[in-house]
């Protein structure tokens, strides 16, 4: 490493201890700082680390931590971004907060946003890519999905030789030709028949033929065994491939891959793809099966995905959501639930959650009344959107807080045990910092 990039390094680093021990955070403005005294401090950090960049709408946290679980069966040291601060800045951050690497060359499993894959490989050649979906997600910022595509693809061009290990399932990765070689993982559970998407559904045209694509099954989306009634376009042979669930609940999901069985702790159809995921990354870089399965018994929560946090005596689930078909997909899961539980929907509209809200409206709130919810609360800086769109799901009489402080204070008075937060980014985030403000969690994240 250069003088240079040696003393950017150490501001960074000052900058980090001091936001947080007083402020609780650090994740994103050590990398601004950094990244200001040295634009290319990426590629001092790249020599050093043989580099995993996970990208993709939905699933980049869980995959990554995941991920991160498997490969420590392996390796003895891991780099990541737990907190899911992927843009460029945030990826300093955690290359300068590392601890140094005690034995050879460590591995750095990297979350990273869909935009910000060329800004990393313009200075790091990645050892593979993993991608776990694309679907309509703050348009504002992406476009539509071969927009966001071609962001990716941008960066992918400047490492021909990496691996890419992509959702077989989503007919969009299969759809351009690239240098690379390519491993597909998907889901193989169910018998096939011929059926259409929805209406509605994003990127079901035959790339070939602009035909509309046929299923043999669909998992959900856009998700599934895809091919076109018009030309040879179908669904790639698969490396890796989940050929049977065996029991989801809200907490939980027990599955099999390539018919052996595994579990995580964590709920939801669409977590089944980021472990399947994860396991396609760890066969790839030589993880046994046995130690797989090992790390994903790890009942450690991830943060803002079904993370539980006790609230006086209440179990607080917190998720994530910041697209329809995300939010469709935990609105099934939660639903699933067969205890009483209240919900509360935390609407944000900042850069890094979409400043366009509009998503809201292509979400199945309307379900939501075929269970016996005795409690909604609404909050966020756009608590007036969400508020709204509940009413028109039938939903008539939510509690509104606009403060997130007085939503905790909501929350304990909630008369269920079981409470689940659904909130975009900023609002976890925020959310999480008011719950270490009143010492019910150690620590808060950054905004």
């Amino acid at each position: 490493m250069s003088i240079k990039s040696s003393l950017a390094a150490a501001a960074g680093k000052s900058s980090y201890w001091f936001l947080h021990t007083f402020f609780h955070g650090g994740s994103s403005l050590p990398g601004k700082v950094t990244i200001a005294l040295d634009p290319n401090i990426l590629s001092a950090f790249g020599q050093k680390y043989d580099v995993v960049i996970i990208t993709g709408t939905n699933g980049k946290t869980l995959t990554t931590a995941l991920s991160v679980k498997v490969l420590k069966e392996k390796y003895d040291q891991v780099v990541t971004n737990p907190t899911g601060s992927n843009m460029e800045q945030g990826i300093v951050t955690t290359f300068i907060t590392a601890p140094k690497s005690k034995n050879g060359k460590p591995i750095a499993v990297l979350e990273v946003d869909e935009a910000n894959v060329v800004k990393v490989t313009k200075h790091i050649q990645p050892i593979a890519f993993v991608f776990t979906n694309l679907f309509r997600d703050q348009m504002d910022r992406y476009g539509e999905l071969y927009t966001t595509y071609q962001k990716i693809l941008d960066g992918v061009a400047n490492a021909p030789e990496a691996t890419i290990i992509a959702n077989g399932d989503a007919m969009i990765f299969n759809s351009k030709k690239l240098p690379n070689k390519i491993i597909y993982y998907g889901f193989n559970h169910l018998p096939t028949s011929d059926i259409k998407a929805p209406s509605n559904t994003d990127s079901v045209l035959c790339p070939k033929c602009n035909h509309i694509l046929h299923y043999g099954f669909i998992t959900y989306g856009n998700l599934g065994d895809y091919f076109c009634p018009n030309c040879d376009f179908k669904r790639p042979k698969l490396a890796h491939q989940v050929t049977k669930i065996n029991e989801l609940t809200p907490t939980s999901s027990s599955f099999e891959i390539d018919g052996d069985p595994f579990s995580i702790q964590i709920g939801g159809t669409y977590n089944i793809y980021n472990a399947l995921a994860a396991y396609t990354l760890g066969r790839f870089l030589d993880v046994p099966a046995d130690k797989i399965r090992n790390a994903f018994e790890n009942d450690s929560r991830v943060f803002g995905r079904q993370e539980v946090i006790n609230v006086g005596d209440k179990q607080v689930t917190l998720i994530l959501v910041k697209n329809p078909v995300g939010l469709n997909q935990v609105i099934d899961m939660i639903l699933s639930d067969n205890d009483p539980f209240s919900f509360v929907g935390l609407l944000n509209a900042n850069y890094a959650d979409g400043i366009d809200t509009s998503w809201i409206w292509d979400g199945n709130f309307e379900k939501l009344k075929e269970h016996d919810i005795p409690q909604f609360i609404t909050g966020g800086e756009r608590y007036k959107d969400i508020t709204f769109r509940l009413k028109v799901a039938g939903i008539d009489d939510p509690i509104i807080e606009p403060h997130l402080k007085d939503v905790v204070q909501r929350i304990t008075e909630v008369p269920t045990k079981k409470v689940y937060v659904l909130a975009t980014y900023t609002a976890v985030l925020q959310l999480r910092n008011q719950l270490a403000d009143q010492k019910l969690i150690k620590e808060g994240m950054d905004a």
